[in-house]
């Protein structure tokens, strides 16, 4: 992939240093801006990322911006620092920003119960629904499990107040605050409390209260508005170890958890906005106090999350609201990632040394952005005592790994006899699912031959996997292969079948039909 034209603001990087205090300048490492560079081009090419964007801020300063690669494979438009990416998951920082502006007017307080301001919102446990605090929603920390299925089949379109409803269905893998467990559809009833109570949709609180004072112009809410927008970036991920370009995944249906599409241009200014607490030159945008709220430690997060945490050895690692918060290297760290599918993003700041690097990429789950982030911090250390680490050969080198781990898993696992006979003729299979919170799933027998649909999704028809196991026939872009383990009850029937890790129960289970 070549590399693109690079951005300096500011002064020229030669004026930047020669101004730099005589102490600062033995003390400080100087960050060679022309060796990253070139280490960020061979990075790429090293993790196959067909594109790639990355920006640095320093003390209130855009000091690199550039994009690598391509927008799609195959075609020649390149990245540049105005390319437009899936941002996903750091989204919710700006989800809680904008929370933080409504405490600031008085409209909201942060340990405010939820009902008090939703009141048709219930939780399949009673104290839970009662306690829920606006704190909660943005810390992950409501003991509910992933609940993602309701909206990331694009053909099941679930409104927020449908989602909503159906929270009351599931049953918490938790303890109420006692484990951080991610929620997307629980953190997206933050952007319905904006809405509720600031009387203007989320997407254009954060676009008028947010965006235009910091100056981010080229930023899209809502994947419904990508349609006739130039530079925008293409999804691609590894399909039998070949780089394809897959869909753009909507996640318009829990926006404030992760629908933003921005460029490395506007998320410096953003970096900047958050590492000055919520000012843009003068302008206080969050109150101090309010501000200092939102990156402030809430729960300990599973350091198995990012298995990048390996290499780095934080000593805590925890979640505030919309922020991980960890160490590294005896400073504090303001992080999240983002990832949907074919795109993933990274911010990273270290606001005792107001920096602050950002990364996006059209590759799914490349985590070539981890090792960009930490390269960055390392560029800026105080001192040049320990050799630099060649982040993404290591972090590629602890992937590949875990990847052989896995392979020789299912390897083992391959090594079984031949696949066992379904344990009942094929007609016993078709029927109706049904969960509570999910849906249903309608399998029929038609010409000989099983076919299944989710909701509106039509997954087509199945083959015979292993004994009550079968797999869709048709590879879906977005889900891959879909498999569904049908559940015998012992008496010659089906009582349930399991799909993407949920569990639907057959409908008039037991009565023969």
């Amino acid at each position: 992939m070549t590399a693109r034209r690079a951005f300096f603001y500011g002064s020229a990087l030669g004026a930047l240093l020669s101004v730099a205090s005589p102490s600062i300048a033995r003390a400080q490492r100087r960050p060679d801006l022309a060796a990253f560079d070139r280490y960020v081009a061979k990075a790429a090419r090293d993790w196959q990322v067909p594109g790639l964007a990355i920006a640095i801020v320093k003390d209130d300063s855009l000091v690199f911006a550039k994009g690598y690669g391509v927008i799609e494979l195959g075609k020649p438009a390149p990245v540049n620092e105005h390319t437009r990416f899936a941002i996903g998951s750091t989204t919710k920082a700006m989800t809680s920003a904008a929370l933080a502006m409504l405490v600031d007017e008085g409209k909201l307080q942060w340990d405010e119960r939820v009902i008090d301001i939703l009141p048709e919102l219930q939780l399949y446990d009673s104290y839970a629904t009662h306690e829920l605090r606006v704190r909660d929603l943005l810390t992950h920390r409501t003991g509910l499990p992933d609940t993602d299925l309701l909206w990331s089949i694009p053909q099941n379109k679930l409104s927020m107040e449908e989602m909503m409803r159906r929270l009351r269905y599931v049953k918490p893998e938790s303890s109420f605050r006692s484990n951080w467990d991610y929620q997307n559809v629980v953190y997206a009833i933050a952007g319905v409390i904006v809405e509720k109570l600031s009387g203007m949709p989320w997407q254009r609180f954060i676009q008028t209260r947010l965006w235009d004072p910091i100056g981010m112009h080229e930023s899209i809410p809502l994947v419904s508005e990508l349609q006739g927008q130039p530079n925008v970036a293409v999804p691609h991920a590894l399909v039998n170890d070949t780089v394809r370009r897959v869909p753009i995944r909507t996640t318009d249906a829990i926006a404030p958890a992760g629908s933003v599409w921005s460029s490395v241009s506007d998320m410096s200014k953003w970096m900047r906005f958050v590492l000055d607490s919520g000012r843009v030159g003068t302008k206080q945008l969050i109150k101090p106090s309010t501000f200092a709220e939102l990156l402030a430690p809430q729960i300990r997060a599973p350091m198995e999350e990012y298995p990048a945490l390996e290499l780095a050895r934080p000593h805590f690692f925890s979640y505030a609201l919309g922020w991980f918060v960890q160490d590294y290297n005896g400073e504090t760290v303001w992080m999240h990632t983002g990832s949907i599918d074919g795109m993933c993003a990274i911010i990273g700041l270290e606001p005792g040394k107001k920096i602050g690097v950002y990364v996006l990429e059209n590759l799914d789950h490349a985590e070539l952005r981890h090792a960009l982030m930490y390269k960055v911090f390392d560029m800026y250390a105080a001192t040049a005592k320990n050799p630099p680490r060649d982040w993404s050969a290591d972090l590629k080198a602890l992937f590949a790994a875990q990847r052989q781990t896995r392979v020789s898993r299912r390897s083992a696992a391959a090594s079984t006899p031949q696949p066992v006979p379904a344990s009942l003729p094929l007609e016993r299979y078709a029927g109706t699912y049904t969960d509570s919170t999910f849906g249903t799933v309608s399998v029929t027998l038609t010409n000989g031959a099983l076919e299944a649909r989710y909701g509106n999704w039509n997954i087509g028809a199945l083959s015979h996997a292993t004994f009550d196991r079968f797999r869709s026939v048709a590879r879906d872009s977005l889900e891959g292969e879909t498999l569904l383990t049908f559940v015998p009850d012992g008496d010659g029937h089906v009582r349930a079948v399991q799909i993407f890790g949920e569990s639907f129960s057959r409908d008039n289970a037991g009565s023969g039909q």
